[in-house]
């Protein structure tokens, strides 16, 4: 079979026309174009989301069909072109596109097809093999990397000589070793750990699988790192590209030697590769909604897909028997009842897997995952490899096996006459070991149908031991392991670690916000204390003003109280007018002397501005001053002194007239001349003129007496 170089094109995004292929470096690039009709490569090359990252990669198949190629092309390049590109039967290419992106102001030469602010373009090479990308995946993001550099796009040298230096020095190698690239296998097993085994068993029940996931290249590897595991099929995918594709089960044939120290020759005498990909399945690593038109062929059945879309996940029933989400966790949804009871795991198959899960974790360096923590062999790439080969092993002999006691049973051929060592378990007991439901419909895959034909009269069995590696049934081990990885997969210690460091971290802010608080409430408390200090001081100075007018106040209304007494003889008191009874001076009447004597304030003119201003405050002022209060008290007092003093006089004279009143009785019971009683009464009367002088106020006094009498 005929190949080709690898095929080195850029892909454009073109504002207007969409992604679209700008050109190829060789021309025989170009003729496969054109034959084969690559209409969806520039959907390809620039995956969905390619434009939020710096640097993405994609991986994808292509078909070449080769025999579709006109004579008009074969000729019109027969001088440039390799001869070998236009011959052979169809086959599958594979395709890897670097993408960046660059501002559009950088550009030195800036062509007027750039409207928009960035340019994004893809750097494809289309290889005949997918074996050698890891080594290809680094010089495509290195040239890329250059390209973009020189702010450029119209100096293709670069370009040039990479197409150059892949046909002189081709990523492929003839032994075949290099089928360690991208994302590791102990990355996968440390994702996904027992999941793991029942992923590879549904690849081998050739169903319909679906990645989904926001970062392609993760996407990518991930399903080229679960092909690698089945051994012998990465260099063999030559009918991965459509579903009518299977020259190699046309082609394929049965080993008849075998050379032990030779591993192709002993993988080619178990049946191995498996034909994962052969007639009715595809393979697209990234696979474009465009292409969406192929999953839901009927002729398609069986796929492994991978899809950065998210609409796929609303219709994930229509195009998914299990989807495997990157972007949750790696969660692993099956939609087929009887695929999720074929894919459980037997206790022998969870001791094997968990026995390498353990050692993976054993030997895990966060800062380098791809090699063991001691660079031992014990859970290197190489180690997981061969540990997946010898389980794929023991399953072909164990289905060989099988196979070979159900014809002896069919035939009624005993035991002895077949040859069967005595030390092989039961046929029962090695399918259960591997899961009976997963066998059965393992035995109805187009896989198994060309391991049968490949593997019949061989009696591999006799070569691998037909049982399980770690076959037997279920012990205490098991479930003493199964329990402490259950309760390692908890991750308490991690999540008490996290809840004691979220307990720390929440009281240190409790914390500070009370530290906070009570601060502030302090600062307020400080502030409060600072603006009542800063309200006494202002008011000080007003209130000494206020004190001293109100003294003088009182001051100047006790000298003119002063002035009117020594002025108006009437307000004198009772008893200086009774002392002397033959006085014609008038009295005054009594009810001057007991009524409160009421003040006029000063009118405002005879005032000094200080004193009317001493009492416009005092008026304002919402507290009375102590000093108004004592002046106040002094003039009450003397106020109420004045109205005892009346009473007291009136008192006098109220005994007074008693007096009077015996004697005139005791005279006229000593039989006196009325006349003479009545001239004396009428003297005492006009001696003691002051009761004809007694006001109404008096009498009425008079009468208040006798009643308390």
């Amino acid at each position: 079979m005929t190949t080709i170089p690898p095929q080195v094109a850029v892909v454009d995004f073109h504002h207007a026309r969409g992604p679209e292929v700008e050109f190829w470096i060789n021309e025989d690039g170009r003729t496969l174009s054109k034959r084969n009709d690559w209409s969806l490569l520039p959907f390809m090359a620039l995956s969905d989301g390619a434009h939020a990252m710096a640097e993405e990669f994609s991986y994808f198949t292509l078909l070449d069909r080769r025999d579709a190629a006109t004579a008009d092309d074969t000729h019109s390049h027969s001088a440039s072109s390799s001869p070998d590109i236009n011959h052979g039967r169809p086959t599958s290419l594979f395709g890897i596109s670097c993408t960046r992106q660059i501002r559009s102001e950088k550009l030195k030469r800036r062509s007027l097809d750039v409207t928009r602010s960035t340019v994004q373009k893809a750097v494809v090479v289309v290889s005949p093999t997918a074996r050698g990308m890891g080594e290809l995946r680094e010089r495509l993001g290195a040239v890329t990397a250059a390209w973009f550099a020189q702010e450029d796009f119209s100096d293709i040298s670069i370009l040039q000589e990479f197409q150059a230096s892949l046909v002189r020095a081709p990523p492929t190698h003839e032994d075949g070793k290099d089928h360690n690239f991208g994302l590791s296998l102990r990355e996968m097993i440390y994702e996904f750990r027992h999941q793991t085994l029942a992923l590879v068993k549904c690849l081998l029940l050739q169903r319909k699988m679906l990645f989904f996931g926001s970062k392609c290249e993760r996407l990518c590897m991930m399903q080229f790192a679960l092909v690698s595991l089945i051994p012998g099929l990465i260099a063999n995918l030559q009918d991965a590209a459509d579903p009518s594709l299977d020259s190699y089960a046309q082609n394929a044939q049965r080993a008849a030697t075998l050379r032990t120290s030779d591993r192709n020759s002993l993988l080619a005498y178990m049946g191995l590769p498996l034909q994962i990909f052969g007639k009715g399945s595809f393979f697209g690593p990234y696979t474009p909604l465009q292409q969406l038109d192929i999953l839901a062929d009927y002729d398609t059945k069986s796929y492994v897909v991978g899809s950065t879309n998210s609409l796929l996940l609303q219709q994930k029933e229509k195009y998914s028997d299990i989807l495997i989400n990157l972007d949750e966790s790696n969660s692993i949804t099956m939609t087929s009842p009887s695929l999720r009871s074929a894919l459980q795991l037997s206790a022998a198959d969870r001791r094997w897997i968990d026995f390498l899960t353990q050692t993976v974790l054993d030997t895990w360096d966060p800062d380098n995952p791809s090699r063991p923590r001691h660079m031992g062999y014990a859970g290197s790439e190489d180690s997981i490899r061969m540990q997946f080969e010898e389980y794929i092993l023991s399953l072909l002999s164990s289905m060989a096996y099988q196979i070979y006691h159900e014809s002896l049973v069919s035939n009624a051929i005993p035991a002895t006459v077949a040859n069967i060592p005595d030390h092989f378990p039961d046929p029962g007991d090695t399918a259960g070991d591997f899961n009976p439901e997963f066998l059965a419909m393992w035995r109805s895959t187009h896989n198994f149908e060309l391991f049968d034909k490949l593997t019949s009269g061989n009696r591999i069995f006799d070569i691998i031991e037909p049982r399980h590696p770690t076959g037997g049934a279920l012990g205490v081990e098991d479930l003493q392991r199964r329990f402490a990885q259950g309760m390692a997969e908890l991750h308490l210690d991690d999540r008490v670690r996290e809840g004691r460091e979220q307990l720390g971290r929440t009281l240190q802010s409790g914390r500070e916000r009370v530290e906070a608080g009570l601060r502030g409430v302090w600062a307020e408390v400080e502030r409060a204390r600072q603006l009542r200090q800063a309200a006494k001081r202002q008011s000080q100075s007003p209130s000494q003003t206020r004190t001293h007018a109100a003294a003088e106040l009182a001051e100047d209304h006790t000298q003119e109280k002063k002035e009117k007494e020594n002025q108006d003889p009437g307000t004198l008191s009772p008893t200086t007018s009774n002392s002397n009874p033959n006085s014609n001076s008038t009295a005054v009447p009594e009810t001057d002397a007991r009524q409160p004597t009421s003040t006029s304030p000063t009118p405002p003119e005879s005032r000094s501005g200080g004193v009317w201003s001493a009492l416009v405050i005092r008026d304002r002022a919402p507290k009375v001053d102590t000093a108004q209060i004592q002046a106040s008290a002094r003039e009450s007092a003397v106020k109420a002194g004045a109205y005892f003093s009346s009473w007291g006089t009136w008192a006098r004279e109220r005994m007074q007239q008693q007096q009077q009143q015996q004697q005139r009785e005791q005279r006229l019971k000593k039989g006196e001349h009325p006349t003479a009683s009545a001239t004396g009464e009428d003297a005492a009367a006009s001696g003691g003129g002051d009761d004809g002088g007694r006001t109404d106020d008096h009498n009425a006094r008079d009468g208040g007496v006798e009643t308390l009498r």
